[in-house]
């Protein structure tokens, strides 16, 4: 199944990082931070709250190495992406797979853009089942080169 979603609306290369920490906690931070500083996102403070309450609730860790972090707030104006691409495995994830996570896509949207919410969601997902895609953004050398992966179009 393909989805087609122009990723460069919701990310930009500012918004792809290399995080070193193997914790979940800090590289959740390393990206709320991250995020908080799109025009979209109005209230930081929020973002956080929102992230982390919804992690407390059930890990997003998907399985594959990937963790998808995401929340509805009414204080975001639009939907919003970042990046984290993990030089260290985050084994404290608590993955479905129960396996480390490698790369982080966290996503943010208002609360009335549920439809924009779950295609991003959808693309995002259906994108990264591409086993050499994933391997690609782990060895990026750096954030434009992980970025030019990411938004490049489906063939």
């Amino acid at each position: 199944m393909s989805f087609d979603f122009d990723l460069s609306t919701v990310l930009d290369e500012s918004r792809v990082l290399i995080l070193k920490s193997s914790k979940k906690r800090v590289a959740l931070k390393a990206l709320i931070d991250c995020l908080a500083r799109a025009p979209q996102v109005k209230e930081p403070l929020e973002l956080a709250e929102g992230i982390f309450h919804r992690e407390q609730l059930m890990s997003t860790g998907i399985g594959m190495g990937i963790g998808v972090p995401h929340v509805r707030l009414d204080s975001v104006e639009s939907p919003v992406m970042c990046v984290g691409i993990c030089r260290n495995p985050i084994t404290d994830y608590e993955s479905l797979d129960q396996g480390p996570v490698r790369l982080i896509f966290m996503i943010a949207a208002g609360k009335d853009q549920h439809t924009e919410y779950l295609r991003l969601l959808a693309y995002v997902s259906s994108k990264l089942k591409d086993e050499r895609l994933r391997n690609a953004l782990i060895d990026a050398p750096d954030t434009k080169t992980a970025y030019r992966i990411i938004a490049q179009k489906d063939k």
